[in-house]
């Protein structure tokens, strides 16, 4: 199903040039790239090793930095904003999921999926019932108790989704979610963030090299050299 087309524009960026310093070369990254993501879209991004898809999303979520150009999240021109004021807009607004789950092995389930409500101003009954609402909606509510190590990787990747959403943002970026799953298990992590798109609303930004995960969102780009192309050849049906 794709967007709404008259939804709000969520992620706009515009003209943004990002580069890294490597001894004495400067090595650019991304070249002048504009880019629309609307509220309530599946956005899946591909592109080989290198071709900045990880610098792009850490960008969007406010973790980097471009060297020039305009970010605008929800309105917030978030280039803007001292590092204060962004921690505290990456708190509120952006939901992080990564390959490999960044999970603190001597917590439980329930104390990972709380740790990011520890930065608002809710008392710890409250917390704790938004971090039980959120393992409930990856159906993980029977594993609150569990640390880290008593979980499968698809197990550790739903505690993570937990995470990502339970201060109720309204974009989640996901780098590589399904790279260290099984084919079985990334397919229930891919229906976890569909779901997640159709069903609450969430504006999802996928970093992917695999065809049948980019193939689950609305919009599929390539990024390659720094630069937004097509991403037909990289979905083509011989990748199945």
């Amino acid at each position: 199903m794709n967007p709404d087309a008259e939804a709000p524009v969520l992620v706009e960026l515009a003209g943004v040039r990002k580069s890294f310093r490597r001894g004495g070369e400067t090595l650019p990254v991304l070249e002048g790239l504009s880019l629309r993501v609307r509220r309530g879209e599946f956005f899946a991004l591909m592109g080989p090793s290198g071709s900045g898809k990880s610098t792009l999303l850490h960008l969007i979520a406010g973790l980097d930095r471009p060297d020039a150009g305009a970010i605008r999240v929800g309105g917030v021109e978030i280039t803007a904003l001292s590092e204060a004021e962004l921690t505290a807009w990456r708190a509120r607004r952006v939901g992080f999921v990564f390959q490999f789950y960044h999970l603190i092995p001597v917590l439980t389930a329930l104390e990972n999926v709380e740790l990011p409500l520890l930065l608002t101003g809710l008392d710890r009954r409250r917390r704790r019932a938004h971090a039980e609402l959120a393992l409930e909606l990856v159906g993980l509510a029977d594993r609150r108790g569990h640390t880290p190590a008593r979980l499968s990787g698809g197990q550790q990747q739903r505690v993570a989704i937990a995470r990502a959403i339970v201060t109720d943002p309204p974009l989640v970026v996901a780098d590589e979610p399904t790279g260290d799953l099984d084919r079985s298990s990334a397919g229930e992590i891919l229906d976890l963030l569909e779901g997640l798109c159709t069903n609450l609303g969430k504006t999802i930004l996928l970093v992917t090299h695999d065809p049948r995960a980019a193939r689950r969102a609305h919009t599929v780009r390539a990024l390659d050299k720094g630069v937004l192309t097509d991403a037909r050849e990289a979905l083509d049906p011989q990748c199945r």
